[in-house]
C-alpha cells in the first residue's frame, strides 16, 4: 500500500489543511510531529479525515495528504521507505506502508524544524539501510543482573507514562524493534492454565499486569515498532519452582519442558501485538557451576538447540498465529546446530541471530575483533558462512562503558555501519545490561534539569544510533539542528546563534565521545564488568594484569593488558620496537600517537566549550560539564599513555630518567582526575554500579558504588607504584 502526504502553496490565511487517514495510527503520530513543526513556524493546520473522501476530488482541497495507493505503483521504494518530491506545487510524500509514512512525515517536520518551509523541502528518495533497528532492554522485574542498580526503576518501569516517552523516541528516531529482556517475562504475562501454581498474583494484580503489557505492545504497534519478549533459556519464577518440587535453574525434567512450550503458546495467542520470542543460551544451560546446579550433567551444543527446539520453538510452531524467533549466539552454542534447528522450525518469518560485537563493550573498535559465541572470543564464521536463507545476524552493541555521562560520536556509528554492513546482515541490537536507561537515578535534584527520564539526556546516543542505523548518510546538520532546537531561546527557525551553537555542539561531542572507544579498543574486555570506560575501571580481569587492589585501571595494568583493535599497539610492544629501533608496522598506532590523539580532542572540546560558556545557562551548563568532563578523561587517558610508556622504557632499560618523566606525568594524572571529581561532583551523586550478588560476591567493594571523586587516592597511588618501579631482570 502506499501513503502520500502533499503540501500546497500557503494560502493568504496561513493555514495549511492536513487531510489523513486518523485511524492509521503511526501515519497519525507522524502526522501530529509535523503538524506541531508547521504550528511553531507561524502556521495555522486543519486537519481532514481522507477515509471520509475529504482532500481530493473536492474544490478544497488538503495541503498536505496522506493516501494508501497500490505497491506497485512505487517500485524503487522499499518496505519503511519514502520519496519525497514535487509534482504540480504539491509537495508528495510516497510510502509503500504505513511505517514509511510516518518516517516521511518526520522528515518533513524535521526539515520545517530546520528552517526550510514546506515548499522548499528537499526532494528524496530514502530507503532504510538496515531492516532491523533494535533497543534492547533490560527489564527491572526478575532481572538478569539484581541489586540497587535495577530495584531503583522498577516504579518508572510498571508507568505506561515512561513507556510512551520512550517509544515515541524510539520512533522519532526510527528504532523498529523493542526488545524487552527478562530471566522469566512469562510468569508476569499469564496465568498458565496447566500450571496456576507458576505464579502468585491474585485476579486483580494478574489483571494489572495484563494491562500493562496489552497497553506497552499496542503502543509499540501504535509507532510501527515491534515488540519481542526475550528469555534467559532454563528458567522458571521461583513461585513455580516451590509449588512444583524443581530446580529454578537449569532443569530440563519433562515438567519443565511441558510449561515452557504451553506458556510460550499462551503468551502469544494473549497478546496479539507481540511480535517476537527471544532465546538465549548458556547462562542457565548447566555449562557454569552455580548453586545448586554442581550435579547437573553438562549440555553440549546439541542438547541446548534441543531443548530450545523442543520447548520454545514447539511453543511459537503451536499458537494461533506466526510470531518471529530472536536466536541469541553466545559461547555456548554451534552453528550447525542452531542452523539444523532454525531450519527444521520452517517458520515463516526470517528468524533473527543476535551476535555480541566485540562482547560486551561494543563502543570501541568497528573492527570485529571479539565474539560471544566461542571460548576463545575469536568470531566464527560458521553462523554466516555459507549466507544463510532463513535468518540474518543482527551486531549487538552492548554499552557497559558509559551510564552517566553524555555521549555521541557520528563518525563512529557511520564507520561501523560501513564496516560491518554484510549480505548476511540485516540490523543492530543496542543497548546495555547493567544499565536501564529510566529513572535518572544519577543526577542531582537542581534547576536546570529539565528532563524526566535518563533516556531523555542522553538523546544524542539514540537519535544517532537510530537515524543513522536507518540511513547512514543523514547529515550532521540534522543532528546539528536538534542542539539548535534544544538552545535556541525561543526562537525559531533557530537560526544565528542557535544554529552556530548546534554546530559547535555536536563537533564538541564528536571530539569528546572519542574518549570511552579509544580506552575499549585499548585496553580488551570481555563481559559486563570488566571494562567501564567512563570511571577508568576494571573490576574484574579479561586478560592482562588485575592488581587486586581497586577497580581502577592502574599504571601497571595499563602496561600488562592486550589490546582490542589490531591497529593498536600495546604499551609492552611499542617499547620494545624502540628498544630494537624497528620502525612502526605500517597502519599501527603507537600508544603515543594514541595519546596525542586523545589530547588534540581535549584541546578542540575545551575550545569550544570556552565560547559556548559564555551566556550559557541552566541545561547547556550541564551539557558544557559532560563535555569539559570527557575532555579531562582524555587528558587523563593521554597523560597515562605517555608515562605508561616511560615507565616501561625504565624497567627495560634502566634509564632513570624515563621512571622521572612518568611520576611527572601520573602528576599531570592526578591534577586532571581532581578536576574530574570537581567537576562531576557538581552534578552527579554517588550510584550504584557492580552487581555483587549476580558476579558470585566476588567483585571489588569499591565498584558496589560509583562516583569519579572517590577514586582519587588510586590515582595518587600510580605515582607511588611508579617511583618504586624496578628494573626488570
Amino acid at each position: 500500500m502506499l501513503f502520500i502526504v502533499c503540501l500546497l502553496p500557503l494560502f493568504s490565511d496561513a493555514q495549511v489543511r492536513v487531510a489523513f487517514d486518523p485511524n492509521d495510527q503511526p501515519m497519525s503520530f507522524g502526522v501530529s510531529r509535523m503538524e506541531e513543526a508547521l504550528k511553531r513556524s507561524g502556521q495555522q493546520v486543519r486537519r481532514m479525515d481522507i477515509s471520509s473522501g475529504a482532500g481530493e476530488g473536492r474544490a478544497e482541497k488538503a495541503n498536505i495528504l496522506v493516501r494508501v495507493v497500490p505497491s506497485g505503483e512505487l517500485p524503487s521504494v522499499r518496505k519503511e521507505g519514502f520519496e519525497i518530491r514535487y509534482t504540480d506545487n504539491v509537495l508528495i510524500v510516497s510510502a509503500t506502508d504505513a511505517a514509511g509514512a510516518m518516517y516521511g512525515a518526520l522528515d518533513v517536520a524535521g526539515q520545517i524544524r530546520m528552517g526550510k518551509g514546506w515548499q522548499t523541502i528537499t526532494p528524496k528518495r530514502t530507503n532504510p539501510h538496515f531492516t532491523v533497528r533494535a533497543l534492547k532492554f533490560n527489564l527491572p522485574w526478575n532481572s538478569y543482573r539484581v541489586g540497587p542498580a535495577m530495584d531503583q526503576h522498577l516504579e518508572v518501569c510498571r508507568d505506561l507514562r515512561f513507556w510512551r516517552t520512550y517509544i515515541d523516541q524510539m520512533a522519532e528516531n526510527r528504532f523498529n524493534l523493542l526488545s524487552l529482556w527478562n530471566v522469566h517475562p512469562f510468569s508476569f504475562m499469564v496465568k498458565p492454565k496447566n500450571f496456576p501454581g507458576a505464579n502468585n498474583f491474585t485476579g486483580k494484580e494478574m489483571e494489572e499486569w495484563q494491562h500493562f503489557w496489552t497497553a506497552l505492545f499496542r503502543m509499540c504497534r501504535e509507532r510501527a515498532i515491534e515488540p519481542f519478549i526475550v528469555n534467559w533459556n532454563i528458567a522458571v519464577s521461583p513461585e513455580f519452582a516451590k509449588n512444583y518440587s524443581v530446580q529454578e535453574r537449569n532443569d530440563t525434567s519433562a515438567i519443565i519442558k511441558r510449561y515452557t512450550r504451553e506458556v510460550v503458546t499462551q503468551v502469544i495467542n494473549e497478546y496479539p501485538d507481540l511480535a517476537g520470542i527471544g532465546i538465549t543460551l548458556a547462562d542457565w544451560m548447566s555449562n557454569f557451576t552455580s548453586p545448586g546446579t554442581s550435579s547437573l550433567p553438562v549440555m553440549t551444543p546439541k542438547d541446548r538447540e534441543d531443548w530450545i527446539e523442543q520447548t520454545v520453538v514447539a511453543g511459537i510452531k503451536a499458537a494461533d498465529r506466526p510470531v518471529k524467533l530472536l536466536h541469541r549466539s553466545v559461547l555456548s552454542s554451534d552453528p550447525a546446530e542452531m542452523r539444523r534447528v532454525i531450519n527444521h522450525a520452517a517458520l515463516q518469518d526470517t528468524a533473527l541471530v543476535e551476535v555480541k560485537f566485540n562482547w560486551s563493550h561494543g563502543h570501541s573498535t568497528p573492527v570485529l575483533a571479539l565474539t560471544h559465541d566461542t571460548h576463545t572470543g575469536k568470531p566464527d564464521d560458521g553462523y554466516w558462512n555459507p549466507v544463510p536463507a532463513n535468518y540474518r545476524i543482527e551486531w549487538m552493541i552492548r554499552n557497559e562503558d558509559f551510564f552517566i555521562l553524555r555521549w555521541g560520536q557520528p563518525d563512529f556509528i557511520r564507520q561501523h555501519i560501513a564496516a560491518n554492513s554484510k549480505d548476511y546482515v540485516n540490523g543492530y541490537f543496542v543497548g546495555s545490561e547493567g544499565y536501564i536507561p529510566a529513572l535518572d537515578y544519577s543526577h542531582l535534584p537542581n534547576g536546570h534539569k529539565n528532563w524526566d527520564y535518563a533516556f531523555q539526556k542522553q538523546w544524542l546516543f539514540y537519535a544517532l544510533w537510530g537515524r543513522l542505523l536507518y540511513d547512514p548518510a543523514t547529515p550532521d546538520a540534522v543532528f546539528e539542528a536538534a542542539f539548535g532546537e534544544r538552545y535556541s531561546e525561543g526562537s525559531f527557525p533557530f537560526s544565528g546563534r542557535g544554529t552556530a551553537r548546534g554546530k559547535m555542539l555536536l563537533q564538541a561531542y564528536a571530539a569528546a565521545s572519542r574518549m570511552p572507544l579509544r580506552l575499549a579498543s585499548f585496553h580488551a574486555a570481555t563481559w559486563d564488568y570488566t571494562l567501564y570506560s567512563e570511571g577508568f575501571l576494571a573490576p574484574f580481569a579479561s586478560g592482562g594484569l588485575n592488581d587486586t587492589v581497586s577497580s581502577f585501571i592502574s599504571i601497571d595494568e595499563l602496561i600488562d593488558h592486550p589490546v582490542l583493535d589490531p591497529s593498536y599497539m600495546s604499551i609492552p610492544d611499542f617499547v620494545k620496537w624502540k628498544k630494537e629501533k624497528k620502525e612502526l608496522p605500517a597502519g599501527k598506532i603507537s600508544p603515543l600517537a594514541l595519546a596525542d590523539s586523545l589530547r588534540a580532542d581535549a584541546r578542540k572540546v575545551y575550545d569550544i566549550v570556552i565560547r559556548l560558556r559564555r551566556g550559557a545557562t541552566g541545561p547547556l551548563n550541564c551539557e558544557l560539564d559532560d563535555l569539559e568532563t570527557w575532555a579531562q578523561l582524555s587528558l587523563y587517558f593521554g597523560y597515562k599513555l605517555m608515562a605508561g610508556v616511560a615507565l616501561q622504557t625504565y624497567r627495560v632499560t634502566g634509564e632513570k630518567e624515563m621512571q622521572q618523566t612518568a611520576v611527572r606525568e601520573l602528576g599531570f594524572c592526578l591534577d586532571h582526575w581532581k578536576k574530574i571529581a570537581a567537576i562531576t561532583s557538581a552534578h552527579y551523586r554517588e550510584v550504584p554500579y557492580i552487581d555483587d550478588h549476580a558476579t558470585g560476591g566476588i567483585a571489588y567493594k569499591d565498584a558496589l558504588r560509583f562516583s569519579w571523586s572517590k577514586y582519587l587516592p588510586q590515582a595518587e597511588r600510580d605515582i607511588e607504584l611508579a617511583k618504586k618501579a624496578v628494573v626488570e631482570k
